[in-house]
């Protein structure tokens, strides 16, 4: 008898780990997979052109709500947890919920999941979205251009649209983002690596993202998405923590997993972070993994207009502030730097943006750029117009003029990372570089 199994997920790892692990193992019948974290998602299938022969039919893809209906009605066996960014005890409320009803609790060692390449991999993850983990990309890939390495990025997936287009993606040019129909979600970590001349490859099927890869970089870059574990082995680990959420390095399974994977610890923001912050999460590290190297960088904020002493609108990285949840994040820091005034949003919110704010009521300086879909950037749009300020700081790291039209002035905040220690991240990645080419 085949394993009834259903895979936990949100349109990522999930579909990674069938297509490694359960895709052409007859010992399993994956009868669901269940969605969460990003809207939209669900209730729809994982087509039979990307499930194989033991699916003709594909799989169906239910709300995580759903869970306890489909492990009673479908007589599950195995549940499989295949998504990241959740604290511990949430984590083990879900454990509990599937063993309460009869069915294994399933979490999939990363190394099995992991895809090995013919090329050098270096992997940057994170302990929790909104790290600085894609600045620290952007900034090794451009080290690696200048050191005439030829270099591209392999994304961890979003795959929020038609599954069977988005297989296999390339994105050298805005265009390609356009043609795409990419999400605000998917531009914010798309849009800025190509901005620095690095094509990016993303989509479902990664056995095929990494051969199409392998064909045009001498070195792969993989972008983690939240704190999820690499798809392709690496070659260098690195990991960046956050001292600004010191603590969550021990209290996330996929972010201490990565400490525990790490060659090389990145600890960003330290510029606002205090000494008590920086210590608890260096102490962490030293514990889990005592042979990584630490390496301090700031998060550098710059904007591109003058907010001294205006109202303003803040508008924030959405997946930091929601799941991830911070807060604040850049826009927050550039306003606090220039005396601005922060004007609370939620009187004016609309539609998917007021439920947005009822979900995280932690939210109250800044708006989630939150786009999943058309209804969504359209509330967005209609949300960011109504509230009455000076100017509207986009702290996102793309340029929202080009998604949607904004009737006030507006002032682009950006962050980048700057090295803090000597020797740093620059020469860390330079003798990295020096010992693949012996």
């Amino acid at each position: 008898m085949r394993k009834k199994t259903v895979i936990m997920g949100a349109a990522g790892r999930d579909f990674h780990n069938f297509n490694t692990c359960f895709k052409a193992d007859p010992a399993f019948e994956i009868v669901a997979f269940t969605a969460t974290q990003i809207p939209f998602i669900s209730d729809r299938r994982y087509p039979s052109l990307l499930s194989g022969p033991l699916y003709p039919d594909g799989i169906p893809i239910y709300p995580e709500e759903e869970l306890a209906r489909l492990i009673k009605n479908l007589n599950v066996d195995t549940v499989v947890f295949s998504y990241s960014d959740i604290d511990n005890n949430a984590l083990m409320s879900k454990a509990a919920l599937c063993t309460s009803l009869g069915a294994d609790f399933v979490l999939l060692a990363s190394d099995k999941t992991m895809l090995a390449s013919g090329k050098t991999v270096i992997a940057v993850s994170a302990v929790r979205t909104g790290c600085g983990k894609s600045g620290l990309t952007r900034y090794i890939g451009l080290l690696l251009k200048g050191a005439g390495m030829s270099t591209v990025a392999i994304r961890h997936p979003m795959p929020y649209g038609d599954l069977v287009k988005e297989r296999v993606q390339r994105f050298a040019s805005h265009d390609d983002l356009r043609k795409a129909g990419c999400t605000i979600e998917e531009r914010e970590e798309y849009e800025p690596l190509i901005d620095a001349g690095i094509t990016v490859f993303a989509g479902v099927d990664y056995a095929m993202i990494l051969k199409e890869a392998e064909k045009e970089a001498d070195v792969i870059i993989w972008d983690g998405g939240n704190n999820d574990a690499p798809f392709i082995r690496p070659d260098l680990a690195i990991t960046v923590a956050d001292p600004l959420r010191a603590g969550d390095e021990i209290t996330h399974l996929h972010g201490t997993v990565n400490i525990l994977i790490a060659d090389l610890i990145i600890v960003n923001k330290m510029n606002n972070a205090d000494a008590n912050a920086y210590e608890t999460v260096f102490k962490n590290i030293r514990r889990l993994n005592p042979s990584a190297r630490i390496i301090k960088t700031a998060s550098v904020v710059e904007a591109d207009g003058q907010i001294e002493g205006k109202k303003v609108l803040i508008i924030e990285d959405g997946p930091t502030l929601t799941h991830g949840g911070m807060s604040f994040g850049a826009g927050i820091i550039a306003a606090r730097e220039k005396k601005a005034i922060p004007v609370d949003p939620r009187p004016w919110a609309i539609g998917s943006i007021r439920e947005t704010f009822e979900r995280f009521p932690h939210l109250a300086e800044v708006i989630p750029a939150m786009g999943y879909s058309q209804g969504q950037i359209k509330d967005l749009e209609a949300t960011i117009n109504a509230v009455p300020c000076d100017a509207v700081i986009v702290a996102t790291p793309i340029d929202l003029s080009r998604i949607i039209t904004i009737n006030k002035p507006v002032v682009r905040v950006r962050y980048n990372i700057a090295e803090m220690d000597s020797p740093g991240v620059k020469d860390a990645i330079l003798s990295f570089i020096a010992s693949i080419k012996r």
